[in-house]
């Protein structure tokens, strides 16, 4: 990119105010920076910090850890490598203050930095973000943004492109969010599948299989324990032998158990009686090799989430149960 002298006369006038470049040989370093095919990020810190009035700094290391503390240049970078066009668009979106769109609020990245650029028309023609940036590219690019500052604030076009661009940003990442959510839904979906292939296989009865928020839960009704007692009968021990089994053929996932209780005693024992037998049910499966301890978790709800009237015996009998949830990955 070849800047116009008359150009270059715009920016040395712009860089004549006492604030900007303090050093006494401001066409010295023009002159410099027009002459390197590569800036280094410590010389374009420097010259940024400088021209945005971020900081008065003539040192070009100084400037480069003071950009660099400040995340306003990626923390990988290095003061004598050549300088990438986009992490350098960063350092211009931060030293001034822009605010940007809903990519570069939400990312603060390079990338967004440079999109940013692009779109305030700070880059002009097709360059590759990953390009290094000479001294030329630089210079037009502050000078762009000096003078979009003098101006104190965008054109009509330029309100319109950072609309459009806003719009984007917002569409790709409802997009994002909606393939997130349809991969999980498919993903869940799948696991469903899996679950009731091995539930017929094993012919395992009394068992309720559902997807909800966390993941994918089935649940064991009529869960039957001694009155005041979480020891798992040997009555239930089978039908646990055969979730353990189920388990183990859907290995690497987390699982949560758990407990409930119909609507007897007061709510303290009811919690306690829960959060008992969920843990002896989840200690049980880890004793089966279903999963191992750090895998696995209990809770108990006592009757809070009951899921059906405990004015029947039917009823209650449905909510003495354990929940096992795969949780999602």
């Amino acid at each position: 990119m070849k800047i116009p002298f008359s150009f270059l006369l715009i920016l040395c006038f712009l860089c004549a105010g006492p604030a900007f470049l303090a050093a006494q040989n401001t066409a010295v370093e023009i002159e410099t920076l027009l002459a390197s095919e590569a800036l280094t990020y410590a010389q374009a810190a420097r010259f940024v910090l400088e021209a945005a009035e971020a900081a008065a700094i003539y040192d070009p290391l100084e400037a480069f850890h003071f950009a660099r503390e400040r995340n306003w240049l990626p923390g990988k970078t290095e003061p004598d490598a050549p300088a990438r066009l986009d992490n350098i668009s960063l350092l211009v979106m931060q030293s001034f203050g822009f605010r940007g769109g809903i990519l570069y609020t939400l990312t603060r990245s390079p990338h967004s930095a440079y999109r940013e650029m692009e779109h305030r028309d700070f880059i002009q023609g097709r360059i590759s973000p990953s390009q290094k940036v000479s001294g030329d590219t630089l210079l037009f690019m502050v000078g762009r943004v000096l003078g979009y500052v003098e101006t104190k604030g965008p054109t009509a076009a330029q309100i319109e492109r950072q609309r459009l661009f806003a719009e984007e940003a917002a569409r790709l990442e409802a997009q994002r969010k909606a393939d997130r959510e349809a991969s999980l839904a498919a993903d869940r979906e799948a696991l469903v599948t899996q679950i009731n292939t091995l539930i017929e296989e094993q012919k395992v009865t009394d068992v309720y299989v559902a997807v909800t928020n966390e993941g994918v839960m089935f649940r064991l009704s009529d869960i039957q324990f001694s009155a005041d007692s979480a020891e798992i009968p040997r009555a239930e021990m089978a039908r646990l032998n055969e979730v353990a089994e189920i388990l183990k053929g859907i290995p690497g996932r987390r699982i949560e158990v758990a407990g409930h209780t119909a609507m007897a005693g007061t709510e303290e024992n009811r919690l306690r009686i829960s959060s008992e037998r969920a843990q002896a049910v989840a200690d049980y499966l880890v004793s089966l090799g279903a999963r191992s301890a750090r895998e696995i978790s209990s809770i108990g709800f006592g009757a809070s989430r009951p899921v059906a009237s405990n004015d029947t015996p039917e009823g209650m009998a449905a909510n003495r149960r354990v929940e096992i949830t795969i949780l999602g990955n």
